[in-house]
């Protein structure tokens, strides 16, 4: 029977199926040497094991909280299914969040053990990080300025243990703490148990049909680790991770094509940017069959326009949730570009699904307190608007040392709990769920409530857009709503008083939409680091501030 650890799912298949590749970093140009820099399942089965002999030898056992700060590709791989085995703690950080939140995030998560690159380590020393917890290092690479730490190498050479104790992995037995993308806030700490991880499998699995021996281009770290656990062979491309929105075209490309991927996952940014490169062209990328897509609201236009690359049979598949809870509901792109895409446009918000299996959606009376009992909490008719909460086995129950955090997040329902999402949004007649932004987003107008996607919709629709924000600007003593458009391509004045005035008929053909008297055009938003998709609002308030004053 496989253990709810992730780590015992790599042992069955490297004992089923020992020669497939496990893991895969993209070649150099040369075809032929495709699977120079590989893992076959037993290659990385034996090399965690050696690993996690290693660390244990280095004082890293169970419940070590370690940081990982490693570049995506094989030994990210080796380390990750390594702390799993040995039942660490691993804390992830993404090193795009910034200096600032990083040291934040690495103070609160009080880490005894620190893994990573050189330049990783340099920072650590140069900005103090951990200080006064950390007791172990282990270094990636060679031993830089004078450092003495254990190398990933040395590990490596460590004799096998004679067992490991994963597969009698408690559910509940803390596995990682990951950091959310503090796109609306400071990143907090999400605890996750192994029993999270595997209600994760479960679900992915239902929803999507993951087959052992696929190929999958990985094009998110975290969500890469998946792919081992399904059997598949996961690709990793030459990019950089922390700018997706910057990827080059080509290179995706000729991932897709040379390892023959039928599955990929990618940010909305980076499916936007192959799919404008091969704009109007005959390119099919025929071996992908399943392309998943989260992290920000999916676009129509994004939809369309790289499901236009794709064969007849292949999908476009948009999963809702959040570093807290994932997977809530998914959607596939020929329903949003068949049906939803024209209520979104209307003003409705952004359809994400129906719930995946085992998942407890509820839509609750919006309120910023805390509701420590869910008899509290106001359950809302479906197609009202409120605060979306969910309840599943993946649902993470806690953040990590930020105890007023946790209770504003869940509420006791009996023996378990209620997550709320910090999204707005509602259930349709049909069990979908709509996506209409988020809840510290949202601008209240008196009477009026205006949420942010539901009114960006109305923009989006317009062709020379290529994206919309809304904000809230004060003057004098009333909070104004603004309007920031992102144009799909540079105008001069004359275009952009025009466009301006066709967008503002617009907005006053919608009921959603008709308090909004300010636009401003932008030149770029400001986006999140990790799927460089989500707007961040508060920045380009202050900006549309200045703007107005």
């Amino acid at each position: 029977m496989t253990s709810v650890n992730m780590a015992s799912h790599l042992a069955a298949r490297a004992a089923t199926h020992p020669r497939q590749y496990a893991v895969v970093e993209q070649h150099t140009g040369d075809v032929n040497k495709r699977f120079e820099r590989a893992l076959t399942y037993r290659q990385l089965h034996e090399q965690s094991d050696r690993v996690a002999a290693g660390l244990m030898e280095h004082g890293i056992v169970k419940g070590t909280r370690t940081v990982l700060m490693v570049r995506p590709g094989l030994d990210f791989f080796v380390l990750v299914f390594a702390l799993f085995k040995i039942e660490a703690v691993l804390v992830a950080v993404d090193p795009g969040m910034g200096m600032k939140n990083l040291g934040r995030c690495l103070s609160g998560a009080r880490p005894q053990a620190f893994i990573g690159i050189n330049r990783a380590h340099l920072a650590r020393v140069l900005l103090a990080w951990g200080r006064s917890t950390l007791r172990t290092h282990i270094v990636i690479g060679s031993l830089p300025f004078g450092l003495i730490h254990p190398t990933l190498d040395q590990l490596r050479k460590t004799a096998a243990p004679a067992a490991l104790t994963y597969h009698d992995t408690a559910p509940g037995t803390m596995a990682a703490i990951l950091f959310t993308s503090g796109s609306t806030g400071a990143p907090k700490g999400v605890v996750y148990s192994h029993a999270n991880f595997s209600a994760q499998v479960s679900a992915l699995q239902s929803l999507y049909q993951f087959r052992p021996a696929e190929t999958d281009l990985a094009t998110f770290p975290l969500f890469a680790l998946f792919a081992p656990v399904f059997g598949m062979t996961s690709i990793i491309p030459r990019m950089d991770f922390t700018r997706p929105a910057s990827v080059d075209p080509e290179t995706i490309i000729s991932a897709i094509r040379d390892y023959q991927c039928s599955s990929m996952f990618g940010s909305p940014a980076l499916l936007n940017r192959v799919a404008s490169h091969y704009a109007g062209g005959m390119l099919k990328l025929t071996p992908l069959k399943r392309v998943l897509s989260a992290g920000a609201p999916v676009s129509p236009a994004i939809l369309e326009g790289f499901q236009r690359l794709l064969e007849n049979d292949a999908r476009i598949y948009t999963p809702y949730g959040a570093t807290e809870s994932l997977p809530v509901s998914s959607v596939g792109s020929l329903e949003i570009l068949n049906d939803t895409a024209m209520k979104t446009a209307s003003g409705a918000g952004v359809c994400v699904g129906r719930a995946v299996k085992g998942m407890d959606i509820q839509i609750i009376r919006i309120t910023d307190d805390i509701i420590a009992e869910w008899s509290r909490a106001e359950v809302l008719a479906r197609d009202q608007i409120g605060e979306i909460c969910v309840r599943a086995a993946q649902v993470t129950a806690s953040y990590y040392r930020r105890d007023r955090a946790t209770r504003l997040a869940r509420v006791k329902a009996g023996n378990g709990f209620y997550h709320r999402m910090g999204d707005t949004g509602y259930l349709d007649g049909q069990d979908r769920l709509w996506f209409c932004g988020r809840k510290n987003e949202r601008l209240v107008l008196g009477d009026t409530t205006l949420h942010t996607v539901c009114c960006e919709g109305v923009f989006n629709a317009h062709a020379a857009v290529c994206r919309a924000a809304l904000v809230g600007v004060k003057r004098g003593q009333n909070l104004v709503p603004v309007i920031c458009i992102e144009l799909e391509q540079a105008n001069s004045k004359d275009d952009k008083r025009r466009l301006s005035r066709e967008l503002l008929d617009l907005a006053g053909r919608h009921r959603v939409t008709r308090a909004i008297h300010y636009l401003l055009f932008h030149p770029g938003f400001p986006v999140d680091i990790r799927h460089n998709a989500k707007i961040n609002r508060a920045r380009l308030g202050l900006w549309a501030g200045r703007q107005l004053s």
